[in-house]
Formats: C-alpha cells, structure tokens, sequence
C-alpha cells in the first residue's frame, strides 16, 4: 500500500495544508496510507486528531514522514532538508514555482524526483477539479475586496439611519478573471456599486450577471485573450486606450482591488502615479498582482504606500491568510490529481495522459520542458 505524506508548510507565513480531514478519507478509499507530520494543519486550525480520526497517523518529525514516503504532498516547494530526504522515485505534489527556482528544480531531477507543479494544471474541462490557481485566486479575490474595506474611509454599502442617509461607496476592479469575478461578486455582496474592466470582451456577460458595469474601451476586442482564455499583453496604442478608460474612472471610486495579470510575463501596468493624483483623498488601491510586478505603478510587495492621499496595498499570498477554507480547496484540487494516477493503491504515472504531462516539471532525472 502506497504511502503518501501530507508535510508541514516551513515558507514563512504560509498557513495552509495540502490535505484536510476530509480529503484524508476520500484518499485512503483509494487504497492509499496517509501519514501526516505533526502539527501540519495547526496554521489552517486542523488539529492532529482531526487527521487521526479521518485514518491517517502523526508522524512526529518530517524525516519520519517521508521516510517510506512515495507521494508527497505540500502547498509549497519543498525546503532544502526536505527536498534532500525524498527518496528516488517519489512523487512530489505542490506549487513549484519552477521558473524561480531552478535550483530546487535540478536537484530534485538529479534525486530522480517526480515533481509535479499545481501550477501547471492546464485549463481543460477534464482538469478543471484540479485547478488550484483558480481555487486559490477565487479566496484572494474576496479577501482583498475585505481588506480594503477594512481601510476605506467609508462604509461600502448604502445605510438609511436616524443620523440620515450614507450613500454607497464605489469600487473599480481591474481584471476579471477568477481573482476578479470573486471580488466583484463579494463588493455587491457587501452593498457597493461596482464596476469591472478586463481587456477580453468575452468576461462581459459575466461581470454584468454579477451585477456589475463592464468598463468599455474602444478598440480592444480581437487579439487580447490567448487560446487558454487568458488576457494577452496588448500593444502600445491598445494599452494607452485601456490606460485613459481606467484614469477617467479612477476619480469617482473608493476602492480599487487590482488583479489583472499575464501568465509567464509582468503584470500589465494599469495604473501610473500621475492617475492616482486624480483620486479621492483616503482612496484606496488594492494589488492582488503585486508579486508579478503589479498593476499600480507604486505598488511595493507585502507593504502599504501612500500617495496623494491614495493608500496602495501589494499584499501576498492572500489565500494563506483564509487557512481553513483555502486548505480545503486546494487539498480538494489535490486529491482530485491523485485519482488520476492511484489505481488500487498503486502510482501509475502516465507521461502521456494530457494533465500529467503538462504538470511534470522533473521526471526520470531530467528537467521537463
């Protein structure tokens, strides 16, 4: 019987878990072994005999894990200890990261390590359980429309009180993606008028079934959405309409949640310092891409600037700061990956099935492309 070996998150400030209680049992009907490293759900408030209860056991180190460890589990890249402890073989399952950090990448090959990168699920209907960006960014998108809240100057939703009447405040968001749909539908939600801008006019129906304005340019239609659905990088003339649109909304909103991006390229510049100057006093930005570069000129990763009275916020790894719930559905996405190669406890890892190949990114001692 194969085992498989949920470790404990070592990044700084990552407060989530590969697997939770409830996917440990889906995972042990396949046959599998799970084995959990002490206290690896303590940050997403999954206590040991949580795991324990669901039929998995503790182990009380990370070098008792992995010790017969043939599937390994993480959210995010495995550590220089750890990634030296797999054993030849072993199937490596977790965000890799694999463009910036190829050192982890070539010593996982020489180890012979199968790593797998969630990142790489392609975006095909077959895959879609598996798709732990999407399930990530859909956390994100609601908790930076929540913490942007939590810094503007006014209540976002419209309050009839004795003291009288307070209107709603306005909030703009750039991108609709996965990331971007979810922090229209959480603005609404909490009562504020909302409008959405994104370069792919097919996401139109969408913003508008969440009861939001698309933002409309003139000009941007054919060319900027990629095969994948993604948005594609725009031409100069192209970008500069999308630039203007976006500063003549910029004067009349109260939050900004940003989270336009470019898979395998900086995040497209949206707004420049000169826009911000056209802003209300206590307004404020908030950059979802901030670790692709961002969309705000000022934008400064984990920090807060302030600028013209406008405060702009490059927060990171939004997802980790909903532990519970982000746990869920990236262990979810996780396990739904394992079905496709566990068959009756055993790992059969075919290089030619589509979502297989397009995630390995090392196999049988060698980078993949």
């Amino acid at each position: 019987m194969t085992l498989v070996a949920v470790l404990k998150e070592t990044t700084p400030g990552e407060q989530r878990v590969a697997q939770v209680p409830e996917t440990v049992k889906k995972l042990s009907g396949l046959g599998l072994r799970i084995t959990v490293e002490r206290g690896a759900g303590d940050a997403a408030h999954i206590a040991d005999g949580d795991y324990e209860r669901a039929g998995a056991s503790i182990a009380p180190s990370v070098e008792v894990a992995l010790a017969d460890a043939r599937i390994v589990l993480k959210v995010q890249p495995p550590n220089d200890a750890e990634s030296r402890l797999l054993r030849p073989e072993t199937v490596l399952v977790s965000f890799l990261q694999q463009k910036a950090d190829s050192a982890l990448l070539a010593r996982l090959a020489a180890l012979r390590v199968h790593a797998l990168a969630m990142e790489r699920v392609p975006r095909t209907t077959r895959a879609q359980s598996l798709d732990a960006l999407s399930s990530q960014a859909t956390v994100a998108g609601y908790k930076s429309v929540l913490l942007g809240a939590s810094l503007c100057p006014r209540l976002l939703p419209m309050l009839t009180t004795a003291a009288g009447t307070l209107t709603p405040a306005k909030v703009l968001v750039l991108g609709a993606g996965v990331a971007g749909l979810q922090a229209v539908a959480t603005a609404k939600r909490l009562g504020a008028v909302v409008a959405a801008f994104d370069v792919r006019p097919a996401v139109r129906e969408q913003v508008q079934s969440l009861g939001a304005r698309f933002v409309d340019v003139v000009g941007i239609g054919a060319g900027s959405e990629t095969r994948g659905g993604y948005a594609a990088q725009l031409g100069e003339e192209q970008a500069r309409r999308v630039c203007e649109a976006i500063d003549a909304e910029l004067g009349d909103v109260d939050l900004v949640i940003a989270t336009a991006q470019i898979p395998g390229k900086p995040a497209p510049r949206l707004i420049t310092r000169r826009m911000l100057q056209h802003m209300k006093p206590g307004a404020v930005v908030v950059d979802v891409a901030a670790e692709s570069g961002g969309n705000c000129e000022l934008t400064c990763v984990g920090e807060a600037v302030r600028e013209a009275g406008v405060t702009i916020l490059g927060p990171t790894n939004l997802a980790s700061s909903v532990p519970l719930h982000a746990s869920m559905m990236y262990a979810r996405n996780v396990s739904a990956l394992l079905r496709i190669f566990v068959e009756r406890g055993e790992t059969r890892l075919d290089p030619k099935d589509d979502i297989i190949a397009a995630m390995l990114v090392t196999s049988n001692g060698a980078i993949c492309p």
